[in-house]
């Protein structure tokens, strides 16, 4: 049973709780919204779901219906001690009060992958979070996540198009990602200012060049997003290396895509 808006209320309400400004707290009030989330994940019996701000475990109650297991992850001390009051005799269930910026994820997840990570995430950690993952833990190979809706279309953006940047180069070395949905303000309590959408990530092969230098291109050129390459790289790439990789020297960094981006860290490297 997920938790409806009254339901929501009250347990806050008897537990002397309320939403936390700071650590961007807002509560999933809507059963629909929930199961629609966990059948969009694609989890069943079987599945290894990790869950970061379970908060009060409306999401977590909808992924265990499905049959997955679930660890919840939660900082906040009296959401963490509701949390578990909450899923206490539900199968399946591993509650963690943790940082998940900090947290040990190998120590947590362990040697095997195929995890999947379906969350509600906060959105003023969403982008490092995601993108730390995605760097540094390799066990989770699927994602779906509820972001601010703007936070969203940056990590699937495409070149050439309004919210392009670094973090969408990111999370297209690692992965393949995409719009799965909207999310209106109004299913939340509090009631967010914005409207949410939910981003899947597949992982897939990274392209045959490290991250570290082409990230370091990649930011190094954002930085300065408005400027040619020419200029915005200057000291790191000059006009013949620009040519051996096929990237005019007068193009922004919003016009090159994944392949640009590797074929011109090649070329800075055998140079």
């Amino acid at each position: 049973m997920t938790h409806s808006r009254p339901a929501v209320r009250e347990l806050l309400t008897s537990h002397g709780l309320a939403p936390r400004r700071e650590l961007g707290q807002n509560f999933v009030a809507d059963p629909n919204t929930v199961r629609r989330i966990a059948h969009l994940a694609g989890v069943g019996a079987g599945d290894r779901v990790v869950e970061i701000g379970a908060g009060l475990g409306s999401l977590t109650l909808a992924l265990v219906e499905t049959g997955a297991t679930v660890t919840a992850v939660e900082v906040d001390r009296g959401l963490a001690r509701v949390l578990r009051e909450v899923v206490a005799g539900v199968e399946g269930v591993t509650v963690v009060e943790a940082d998940a910026m900090t947290l040990d994820w190998p120590a947590l997840l362990g040697d095997v992958g195929g995890w999947v990570l379906v969350a509600n995430l906060p959105y003023n950690v969403a982008t490092p979070l995601v993108c730390d993952l995605l760097d540094t833990v390799p066990a989770i190979e699927r994602m779906l996540v509820m972001v601010q809706r703007e936070v969203g279309e940056r990590l699937v953006a495409a070149p050439r198009t309004a919210g392009y940047g670094a973090v969408s180069v990111k999370v297209a070395y690692w992965a393949a990602a995409r719009l799965a949905g909207l999310v209106p303000a109004a299913v939340f309590m509090p009631k967010p200012n914005v409207e949410s959408a939910l981003v899947e990530i597949v992982r897939r092969p990274p392209p045959d060049v490290a991250p570290e230098p082409l990230f370091e291109l990649v930011r190094t050129a954002f930085g300065q997003r408005r400027k040619m390459l020419r200029r915005s790289l200057a000291g790191l790439v000059d006009g013949p290396t620009f040519a051996a990789a096929a990237v005019a020297e007068t193009a922004r960094p919003e016009e090159l895509g994944l392949d640009d981006w590797v074929r011109l860290t090649h070329a800075v490297h055998r140079a």
